[in-house]
């Protein structure tokens, strides 16, 4: 067994259930990236702009990287919180989830594949393009309202990767999957917010989940209105898409929803956020959220 696919094998045991591995080339989608930033769709998120060039190119993240490991992991769970609550913080905090298992699997190649190999993960917070490399690694592809999308588990998947030192030979290497979206429309036509400007393209100011999470100004009456009675981010653009229709419920108990989740409305900011990723946000958001969810309910 090549190094690749014991690679693999250990990524599964883990509870992966998807991984693939892609040259550290610079960035797929770079070019992209940077029009999308000169556009202002990034809104007030200045944390893109400033780790541009490490976007760019993953060998001033890890110097002398070779290969990024790309790794899924279903969060999925049924029932709804009535759009108030994005399913991936129904859980326990994916950051931490994801994390210590990647955690383990640096240790396995470590001990395992080659003691020499340098590692460096991240679960969402390093500057990397995760969603073009999970895609060049054969993950799935970037769908219409931008998400990974995989043909057997949908979107509803967290995204980690571990770049490395290691280099493996040119036949070990995933090859990308194929973009399915088709002439599909169904994110762009259900976004309440038109935050989908075009297939591929989404402007953060007009996003549910950017406006709720990441944006920390109060609210204009006009993203408020936007935000509607939603609380922390957003799924609609998920929730209409095909793949999403049959996809298996994750088996992982961490995943499962929090209490208090059923009555979130009337549950405390303390309670809620603690082992939380909706710990993103601070008290002053949460009241501003929170304000403007009861006005939309």
């Amino acid at each position: 067994m090549n190094a690749s696919a014991r690679i693999k094998e250990k990524t599964r045991e883990l509870g992966f259930e998807l991984v693939g591995i892609t040259p550290a080339r610079p960035a797929p989608d770079f070019d992209f990236f940077r029009w999308w930033l000169d556009r202002g769709y990034a809104g007030t998120m200045g944390y893109l702009k400033r780790g541009e060039e490490k976007r760019e190119n993953p060998e001033k993240i890890l110097p002398g990287v070779k290969s990024v490991i790309c790794c899924g992991l279903n969060y999925y769970k049924e029932g709804s919180s009535g759009h108030q609550v994005a399913r991936y913080a129904w859980g326990d905090d994916y950051h931490e989830v994801v994390g210590e298992r990647l955690k383990k699997l640096e240790r396995f190649i470590a001990s395992e594949i080659d003691p020499a190999a340098r590692t460096k993960s991240y679960v969402d917070t390093g500057p990397v393009l995760e969603r073009s490399y999970a895609a060049r690694a054969g993950l799935g592809w970037i769908g219409k309202n931008t998400c990974l999308i995989n043909n057997g588990l949908g979107s509803y998947v967290f995204l980690g990767e571990v770049l490395t030192t290691l280099e493996l030979d040119e036949s070990e290497y995933d090859r990308p999957d194929l973009d399915q979206c088709g002439t599909c429309s169904k994110c762009l036509d259900a976004c309440p917010t038109q935050a989908l400007v075009e297939p591929y393209v989404l402007d953060s100011n007009r996003c549910i989940s950017y406006l709720t999470i990441e944006y920390r100004g109060n609210f204009s009456p006009e993203q408020e209105a936007m935000v509607g009675n939603h609380l922390y981010g957003c799924d609609i653009c998920q929730e209409v898409c095909p793949y999403n229709e049959r996809i298996p419920v994750s088996p992982l108990p961490e995943f499962q929803p929090r209490p208090g989740l059923e009555k979130v409305l009337e549950t405390r900011f303390e309670e809620i956020i603690r082992g939380s990723a909706m710990r993103r946000i601070k008290h002053p958001q949460w009241i501003r959220n929170l304000t403007a969810a009861k006005r939309g309910a």
